[in-house]
């Protein structure tokens, strides 16, 4: 504890505790500028108990306000992300309030030489990848450490257990039994410690080379997770006189009752909040609750009610709000409520500000009470958060060494008078530079070697960063992560428009943003391919999660599955996921060291993929005999579907989960279909490089291993596709039992409008190799499609029949036995229908109809309609039976399949576009323009079957939304649209437009190429042969 009579030369501040520079000339609450001036008056020295459980006396002027206060703390600490933090302190009610920070702190503090502030954190954000800085994230922690201590933080034992031991591995480093058994029984972090000692120490042995930034950013991703996180809940009563606790968080006003969540009211739904006496009262907005307007709940006190109260305006405010709300005006008579206003910047306003860079990041070390640091320094291999997805640029790794006394001096900010400690070592991450292409690749070698290895620097980034959304359930959009100091590669500070290995008098300014991007990637095509690896590969992970963690958990919880096929289906899948999680490290890490942000000596060529790809494809061919068996696997478990309604049931009732984003089939077929993915990403790294690149070689090779194990699968994989679909339409149609014949194969499905005796009525057709049929949408809630009719292809004729019914678009298809004419929305989509249907009927002839199976009605089904029915049938809406099939009663049917878009945009969709999809798969990040503001929200984003799926992060196990794109229009943005972007596109549908924002050329070149493969059919036809046709 610091003496106050000690001046501040004397005494060590919380920035030079935490190895901080000082003298920035940085201010935490007013961007670009210095701390305000101190207010006249006496000095009163003020204690301060800071998160690491020190104490540290500030002395301010006796009319200073609480902002004062807590600049000056931040200012010291050279804390940048400072409006997360507040102070709070005992009132004379021994009740602990919030620091005012508009008023001074004399007013509110009855003897302030006394009373002991404590600085905490005051605003939890909902994700914790929007702290941008470490020494941010290394607060939030021990906030996370004193609530779990405190018992505020409630969670289960496997929870606490894990958070446990991501601190101890924060504090000691890698796991010693006898040295984590003396810590934990020297220091207790939760209550119940002695019970989950040994659970602790399990979770801590599995952290093995988890640097300390890494443990931070982990014990943050579990806690975010809990109901209590961030929760400090006040007692309460409803208006039964229930004892409750009321609580406030980013999303809105939270009830409990003891430890358990009972009701939550999000903002969206609050109209207003107030308070009279100790009642305090939430209005809601008209369309929220039809039952009560109003809700009321009885405080302790008044005072409590109005300090719950301004809590809850101040949370609304920061996380809500995009700028600081205008103080109400003064009244010239009377006043009428409280004049009470959230002071100070919103979460939006903060994110902005880190994202213009307005500052200099500074190092700082690791310091807790009571205790020794004695962690070495981390395994070279060890990483950081994973950083290198989307926008998150220059991420940094830590020295593997203390700075040279020499270094240390040219690596501090000008004007800084203190000394730093001898023997301090650093323990926050730094960055070792980013070079900006190829031709600067050997200037940026040479200067690192010249530096030596234990001189890490990095380049001043800003991160695109989201803005607030407020009108979006998906809330804030995920932020990057910027974790190291601003240093040229000479150690030397410099400008943000500073070119990397320039000085700042030599540079030349640029536009902020082109500047921000150039520095932030390695510029070459090969990097951004390599990352598309890593980016797709952990959607990959996630698709044989819902197979290996998900759907084995359903089946083995019900014991619905008979052993033999349990064994064939995740015996067959748990492999792969193993050696796709290994790959997935191993890419990640070469991405790392590419990028710059490996703690590893840079000593050769870490720029280039292939040779990962060839290493990882050699050994995958011994995982070739697991892909074989995935056609038996799928036929074995529709078997067993067909044979089990309990079986059936389950599986239906999983689809319907939000982790199964998908039909479950399809991630069946996700391995072969990966296969496709790494040969066409192989093919355009072949294509990039020269044949002298030093990876070109390799990346030959690799192409040739992953094309050989290609063409081994393709047709079993071709067959897997056609069966899976057949199956699909055999579970959305009603009125037929066997769609799965031998021989059969689907070619197109979509919308055309029939004609009958009342006009023209929307029907679904569905062309097969050997039949049409056409559908109605059903009247129930299954969403399923009844069939109306069918039309042997053998002996059909078309004929386009525009002029004679005067119909746009109109052709008539003339069968043996009966004549339909229909109408397509729009040329194209003739086109494509005409194709298809003289592909389908020459086969058709080729067999001589022989192999051509009539469907015939499933149970329960009246017998199909007369073939002798004329072009005119009497046919309509008011034909739907209400009869329902053991098919319509298992579930709930999906509204958002391939099906249902094509129905609502009057489109269609072909086996071949099936397949193209397939190949053109992606994920990664992307900025989303909000609808009503400049601003742009960061998201996850996957393209698969058609479809966009937006998630918060790449670690969220089901998606937020999605996007189907059948009938969008993708292009590049117009002047009228305003958009003064780079890399931008436009996806639009009638009135609906979206802006979508890459990272990258090369990003924006692949996302444009995918969704066209999405919204532009494809008009190639697939020659189908006796040869290729699929038994099954």
């Amino acid at each position: 504890m610091v003496d106050s009579e000690h001046s501040r030369q004397q005494f060590q501040t919380p920035g030079a505790r935490l190895g901080a520079q000082e003298a920035t000339g940085i201010s935490t609450l007013e961007p670009g500028q210095k701390p305000p001036s101190s207010p006249s008056g006496k000095l009163i020295p003020i204690k301060v108990q800071m998160l690491d459980d020190t104490q540290e006396v500030h002395k301010v002027p006796s009319k200073a306000s609480g902002k004062h206060l807590l600049d000056l703390i931040c200012h010291n600490l050279n804390l940048i992300e400072s409006d997360y933090f507040a102070l709070e302190f005992l009132d004379h009610h021994k009740v602990m309030v919030w620091l005012d920070l508009l008023k001074p702190i004399v007013k509110q503090v009855r003897r302030p030489r006394h009373v002991v502030m404590r600085f905490v954190v005051k605003f939890f954000p909902p994700d914790h990848t929007q702290l941008q800085e470490e020494l941010t994230r290394y607060l939030f922690a021990l906030q996370i450490k004193q609530d779990l201590a405190l018992g505020r933080m409630m969670c289960n034992d496997t929870s606490a257990a894990l958070l446990v031991s991501h601190i101890i591995q924060s504090e000691i480093g890698d796991f010693d039994e006898s040295i984590c058994s003396e810590h934990l029984a020297k220091y207790k972090y939760i209550p119940q410690q002695d019970a989950l000692e040994e659970r602790i120490k399990e979770f801590h042995r599995s952290h093995v080379g988890q640097t300390p930034a890494t443990s931070d950013y982990l014990l943050l991703e579990v806690a975010r997770k809990l109901e209590t996180y961030g929760i400090r809940q006040h007692r309460a009563k409803d208006r039964e006189g229930t004892k409750i606790n009321l609580s406030v968080s980013h999303t809105g006003i939270i009830v409990f009752q003891g430890n358990n969540k009972i009701n939550s009211f999000n903002w969206a739904k609050v109209r207003k909040l107030s308070f009279k006496r100790k009642r305090f009262l939430i209005k809601f907005r008209p369309e929220t609750n039809s039952y009560q307007d109003t809700l009321e709940f009885t405080m302790t006190s008044r005072d409590s009610c109005k300090t719950f109260w301004k809590i809850c305006v101040e949370y609304h405010a920061f996380f809500r709000l995009f700028e600081e709300p205008k103080p109400k005006p003064k009244p010239i008579l009377f006043s009428r409520g409280s004049s009470f206003r959230f002071s100070g910047r919103t979460q939006k306003q903060l994110l902005d500000y880190v994202k213009e860079g307005g500052y200099k990041k500074a190092q700082f070390e690791r310091k807790h009470s009571k205790m020794q640091s004695i962690r070495s320094l981390p395994d070279p291999q060890s990483l950081m958060p994973k950083q290198n997805d989307g926008f998150s640029f220059g991420t940094g790794l830590e020295p593997t060494g203390p700075v040279p006394p020499n270094e240390r001096k040219d690596a501090e900010v000008s004007g800084s008078t203190a000394e730093r400690p001898a023997g301090r070592r650093s323990r926050s991450p730094s960055r070792s530079p980013v070079t900006d292409g190829q031709e600067e690749e050997e200037e940026a070698r040479e200067a690192r070697a010249q530096r030596g290895p234990h001189h890490a620097a990095s380049l001043t980034c800003s991160p695109h960063v989201s803005e607030l959304s407020l009108t979006s359930q998906a809330g804030p959009g995920v932020l990057n992560l910027s974790l190291s100091p601003s240093l040229s590669p000479d150690g030397r500070t410099h400008s943000p428009l500073a070119t990397p290995l320039m000085p700042d008098t030599t540079c030349v300014k640029m536009d902020d943003e082109e500047e921000m991007r150039r520095k932030r990637f390695p510029a070459d095509k090969a990097y951004f391919i390599a990352k598309e690896v890593s980016t797709t590969e952990r959607t990959y992970l996630k698709d044989l999660e819902v197979i290996t963690v998900s759907f084995q958990g359903v089946v083995t919880r019900d014991d619905i599955m008979s052993e033999q096929l349990k064994t064939l289906l995740f015996s067959n899948f748990e492999p792969l996921y193993k050696f796709h999680s290994s790959f997935l490290r191993e890419v990640e890490q070469r991405l790392a060291l590419w990028e710059g942000r490996s703690n590893a000596h840079i000593k050769g060529d870490y720029q280039r993929i292939g040779d990962v790809m060839l290493k990882n494809l050699h050994s995958m061919k011994q995982l070739t005999v697991h892909l074989q068996k995935h056609s038996e696997i799928l036929t074995e478990l529709e078997k067993a579907i067909r044979a089990s309604r309990k079986l059936e049931a389950a599986c239906r009732e999983f689809e319907q989960q939000k982790v199964c984003y998908l039909p479950l089939n399809v991630f069946l077929l996700r391995p072969l279909h990966r296969l496709m993915h790494y040969k066409q990403v192989l093919e355009r790294l072949c294509k990039h490089y020269l044949p002298s690149h030093v990876d070109f070689r390799d990346s030959r090779a690799a192409l040739a291993e992953v094309t050989e194990m290609a063409a081994q699968l393709h047709s079993c994989m071709i067959k897997m596709e056609n069966f899976q679909k057949l199956i699909e339409l055999r579970r959305d149609l009603i009125g037929i039992d066997n769609l799965v014949i031998p021989g059969r194969e689907f070619i197109r499905q979509g919308c055309l409008s029939k004609l009958s005796a009342k006009g023209l009525q929307q029907r679904m057709f569905f062309l097969f190799n050997d039949i049409l049929l056409y559908t109605s949408r059903g009247l129930t809630s299954s969403n399923q499609f009844k069939i109306h009719g069918q039309v042997p292809l053998y002996g059909m004729m078309i004929e386009e029949s525009e002029a004679e019914w005067s119909v746009p678009h109109c052709f008539t298809l003339n069968g043996q036995h009966q004549t339909i004419i229909v109408a397509a929305s729009a040329q194209v989509e003739m086109d494509k229908w005409i194709e298809d249907l003289q592909m389908a009927i020459d086969l058709a002839q080729q067999c001589n109809g022989l192999k051509s199976e009539i469907l015939s009605p499933s149970p329960g089904e009246g017998s199909n309609k007369s073939t002798d029915e004329t072009s005119v049938e009497q046919e309509s809406e008011d034909d739907l039976s209400a009869s329902r099939t053991s098919l319509e009663k298992q579930s709930p049917h999906r509204g958002n399949t391939t099906m249902h878009v094509c129905w609502h945009r009057s489109t269609s969709v072909s086996m071949v576009d099936y397949s193209i999809a397939v190949e053109n798969q992606l994920s990664g990040n992307l900025l989303r323009k909000f609808k009503n503001s400049n601003g742009w929200q960061k998201l996850w984003v996957v393209f698969t079957n058609f479809c966009l799926f937006f998630y918060k992060s790449h670690q969220d196990s089901h998606p937020l939304a999605s996007l189907p794109l059948l009938g969008y229009s993708v292009t590049i943005p117009a002047e009228s649209d305003n958009i003064h972007k780079d890399y931008v596109f436009k996806l639009q549908f009638k009135s609906h437009v979206y802006f979508f924002r890459a990272e990258s050329e090369y990003t924006f070149e692949r996302w444009m190429e995918v969704i066209r493969s999405a919204t532009s059919s494809a008009t190639r036809t697939r020659l189908l042969s006796r040869k290729e046709s699929h038994a099954y």
